[in-house]
């Protein structure tokens, strides 16, 4: 009898680092990961130094990347420079609560490959990790759902600058208050409402933070 053909060998499983500050999520995520066939955790950074330091020494597939990360760098200029000093060879997948147009234009303009929020289900992130190790793009749907919106109407861009104004604008504060809590002056102020008002199609200060909550502008 001749044998019959041997069976494939199994696929290596995904080299995966996880970066979130929050001890307890990232204790979360790696239990997680640990009942996902085909991934293994290799690391875990607390912020964007660390992450960007650990993924240049043990060279993983996949980076998982919350974006707020306290003090230091933010999870965009983290995945912004370990996609630039891997030279590509690292995916970094954006796993984050925030879901501003702001964000995600951000985090995918730095280099990520996907861009999930922390409300999908398990078997969504293990897919998405697998796609990002094959350099393919992954989006959550309602993410999905607005950059395709963007596309056929792109949203107005705001300077930083503007979004800090914004911000503050939300706060109700006027514009004295806005300029002390900004080192600007109260005429640099009023300049920028004015260009927030034109960008925005806006007349008043409630209507320009309604629409930029509305579009999602705010970070």
């Amino acid at each position: 009898m001749t044998a019959g053909p041997s069976p494939a060998p199994a696929p290596a499983p995904v080299r995966i680092l996880v970066c979130d500050d929050h001890a307890v999520v990232r204790a979360g995520l790696l239990a997680l990961l640990a009942s996902a066939e085909n991934i293994e955790v290799v690391g875990e950074a607390s912020s964007g130094e660390e992450a960007v330091a650990l993924a240049a020494r043990l060279q993983p597939q996949v980076v998982l990347m919350d974006l707020q990360l306290g003090p230091g760098i933010d999870g965009v200029a983290a995945t912004g420079r370990i996609v630039a000093e891997s030279g590509g060879g690292v995916h970094v997948l954006v796993l984050t609560t925030y879901d501003t147009d702001t964000d995600v234009t951000r985090a995918i303009a730095a280099g990520a490959t996907g861009y999930l929020l922390k409300a999908e289900r398990p078997e969504e992130l293990f897919a998405a990790i697998h796609a990002a190790a094959q350099g393919r793009s992954t989006l959550s749907p309602p993410i999905a759902s607005r950059v395709m919106a963007q596309l056929r109407s792109p949203a107005p861009q705001l300077t930083d600058r503007e979004q800090d104004i914004l911000v503050q604008l939300g706060q109700g504060l006027g514009n004295r208050e806005i300029a002390r809590a900004l080192f600007i002056s109260e005429a640099t102020v009023k300049t920028h409402l004015s260009r927030i008002y034109d960008k925005l199609g806006v007349d008043t200060r409630t209507g320009a933070v309604a629409v930029a909550k509305e579009r999602r502008l705010l970070r």
